[in-house]
């Protein structure tokens, strides 16, 4: 079982915004804002690349919750949702999530 799956089952403990049925929001252990949580699926899929057409409702349940990550944080004005593909894309942890960043202008381009 993977690092995330085992916060989604609470084995791991993290400090967690809010949960679903389907998904989890936590925030991130090592924050690169002053707000970064992540939003993960309780379905373990790699990555965005593994996700299949089977996936597209989990999918934008994801995408829904980092809508209200940003909300439940007060930064619905301003925030970037990141998903890392790969290692070479900066994923350090294989299970899907998005990184949900705000609380201080964000430059473009990122890396």
């Amino acid at each position: 079982m993977c690092l995330f799956c085992k916060i989604a089952s609470k084995e791991i403990p993290a400090k967690i915004l809010f949960e679903t049925e389907d998904v989890v929001a936590f925030h991130d252990i090592n924050p690169q804002a002053p707000i970064h949580v992540l939003v993960i699926p309780r379905k373990h899929v790699v990555s965005v690349g593994a996700a299949t057409a089977g996936d597209e409702a989990m999918l934008g349940k994801v995408l829904l919750g980092a809508q209200r990550a940003a909300q439940e944080l007060g930064i619905v004005d301003g925030f970037r949702v990141v998903a890392n593909t790969g290692a070479t894309a900066g994923q350090s942890v294989f299970h899907l999530h998005v990184h949900v960043l705000g609380g201080r202008p964000l430059g473009w381009p990122p890396g």
